[in-house]
Order: structure tokens, then C-alpha cells, then sequence
């Protein structure tokens, strides 16, 4: 809530208990200012593009925007399955990270901060971006953290 008051210092901030979760509530016309992308209609349907502020900031702090990414649109689980090794059937687990959006705008802007952390990650289906690989996953537990 101090956040919010500290960016707009001329608008009222208050907060909505909700189910589940609790709101943070702001009215202003300017709020348009500091998020271009905000519009009508879903944001799969409308271009995202980063204004060059925005892309500067995301540029040195990339392990934030990944947190605002995987703790509104992610999930940290574990993947099973199983391998038929030397004719014996082998079950294994493993964390995993998973994003999942259909804007291909923010798939590309999760992808360029993920690279720029150096952390290993694919497409496993056509809305989702996985991180899978040992030392990946390690990384992505240090920067984007528990989902809270």
C-alpha cells in the first residue's frame, strides 16, 4: 500500500479484502502514465511493448520483472515421469517452473530476461515457457522466490 501511495502521491490508496487475496485500490487517470500497456480488451489481443524507460529498468533489474511474471502467471511444480531404461521401467520427479500467458508479446519480453540471467528455458507448449534444468531451476528459486 505505501508503494502505491509513494508512485502517485495525489491519489488515495485503500485496501479491498477479497477472497483469497487482498486488493490494492487506486483511482486516478494517470495511472495510464506509468503502464502505456493498460487498455481495453484482453492483452493477448494487443500489442506490449515496453516503453524505453520501462525497458531500461527491466534491462539492470530482470530478476524482478521475472518475479511480477512467475508470481502472477507461474507456478513452481514438480514434473513426473517415466523412462523405460535398459528394459526397466524408472519413475522420476523433478521442480520445474512453468509461465503461462498467450500474449507472445510478454512470452518475448519473459524469454529476453530470462536470457539475460542466463537461465536455460523452452517453450513446452505454445503459451508456456518451462525451466527445467537442474542448475536453471536453482537460479530461478533464488530470483523469483517463493510464491507468496
Amino acid at each position: 500500500m505505501q508503494a502505491v501511495g509513494d508512485v502517485l502521491t495525489s491519489s488515495a490508496v485503500s485496501i479491498v479484502q477479497r477472497t483469497g487475496c487482498v486488493a490494492v485500490v487506486s483511482h486516478s487517470k494517470h495511472w495510464v502514465c506509468l503502464f502505456p500497456q493498460h487498455g481495453p480488451g484482453m492483452k493477448y489481443t494487443r500489442r506490449i511493448e515496453l516503453e524505453p524507460w520501462q525497458d531500461e529498468i527491466v534491462r539492470e533489474h530482470p530478476g524482478p520483472f521475472l518475479r511480477g511474471l512467475f508470481h502472477s502467471d507461474g507456478c513452481r511444480t514438480v514434473n513426473r515421469t517415466r523412462a523405460t531404461v535398459d528394459g526397466v521401467e524408472k519413475a522420476y520427479k523433478y521442480p520445474r517452473w512453468m509461465f503461462s500467458n498467450r500474449s507472445e508479446d510478454i512470452h518475448r519480453l519473459c524469454a529476453a530476461a530470462l536470457d539475460r540471467l542466463g537461465i536455460a528455458h523452452r517453450r513446452s507448449r505454445a503459451d508456456t515457457i518451462s525451466v527445467a534444468r537442474r542448475d536453471a531451476v536453482e537460479l530461478m528459486d533464488r530470483v523469483v522466490g517463493p510464491k507468496t
